[in-house]
């Protein structure tokens, strides 16, 4: 159990872990900017179902020797489209996830029972490797991050206003549609960019996670953004932090970490409304 906690072999590591913990921070950044929108707009089944996609173009990418990075944000991206037009009413919406979602999943295993390579890199995919980023990778996910935070700052207070009130939105002239669209596109980008770190299979714990918890302690857009954020960067920093010196899957720690600081701002609800 030592290994679990060997603060040496930590430091040790993290001069190769360098572009990986850029990495964790920037997506930290990301996904907590949109969580609270996600959670808003309910669309934590969307995510999971958009993650699937990933992982097969992920898988797809493995089996033709290109950068999985490439692979699983173009699996992702075709995803997010295929929600944004085949959920044209929120009733529909589930059943589009979850037709999408089992496709995605059998096409996915498909791809992997074909691809001879390492096994590690298969495992990989689905929970996330700790030296999975390199350089080439890290560019790609800065650069589709800044994309993503370039659309959100311009769309941002429409798509708030949609999220919060859709009907007075669409009497306001608010293009809800085309917002809805464009808004699955990012969280199809930003999921995209979570599969590598945390795998396809664990992408809610940074996507939901954080913004749920922040949630649950203030009513305030600005605010629960601000927790968000801040509880994203701890859950990912420090769950890669946790996994070096055992050198075990970073999304288990990931996870457990967004986990705790779920239950412990549960708790902090509860007992201030027990005092109200």
């Amino acid at each position: 159990m030592e290994n679990f906690f060997d603060l040496g072999q930590t430091l040790d590591l993290l001069r190769y872990v360098q572009p990986m913990l850029i990495a964790g921070a920037v997506l930290g950044l990301v996904a907590g900017l949109l969580g609270p929108l996600v959670v808003t707009r309910k669309m934590a089944f969307a995510v999971h179902g958009t993650s699937e996609l990933a992982f097969t173009g992920g898988a797809a990418a493995l089996l033709l020797g290109v950068g999985v990075g490439y692979g699983a944000l173009a699996g992702s991206v075709v995803a997010a489209l295929l929600l944004g037009l085949l959920s044209t009413r929120d009733s529909d919406r589930d059943s589009v996830i979850g037709a999408i979602l089992a496709f995605g999943l059998g096409l996915g295993v498909l791809f992997l029972a074909l691809y001879n390579g390492r096994a590690a890199n298969k495992f990989g995919l689905l929970t996330g490797q700790v030296v999975s980023v390199g350089s080439t990778d890290l560019w790609l996910l800065i650069g589709a991050s800044v994309a993503v935070l370039a659309v959100l700052a311009v769309i941002y207070r429409p798509l708030h206003f949609a999220s919060v009130d859709a009907a007075v939105a669409v009497a306001r002239g608010v293009p809800v549609r085309t917002l809805s669209v464009v808004f699955a596109v990012l969280v199809g980008v930003a999921t995209a960019l979570s599969v590598q770190l945390v795998g396809a299979l664990l992408v809610l714990s940074l996507m939901i996670t954080p913004a749920a918890a922040a949630t649950r302690v203030t009513a305030s857009p600005v605010r629960a953004t601000v927790l968000a954020v801040v509880f994203a960067e701890v859950s990912v920093l420090g769950g890669m932090l946790l996994s070096l010196a055992p050198g075990m899957p970073v999304s288990a720690f990931v996870t457990a970490v967004s986990f705790l600081i779920y239950l412990v701002c549960r708790l902090m609800s509860g007992k201030r409304e027990r005092v109200q």
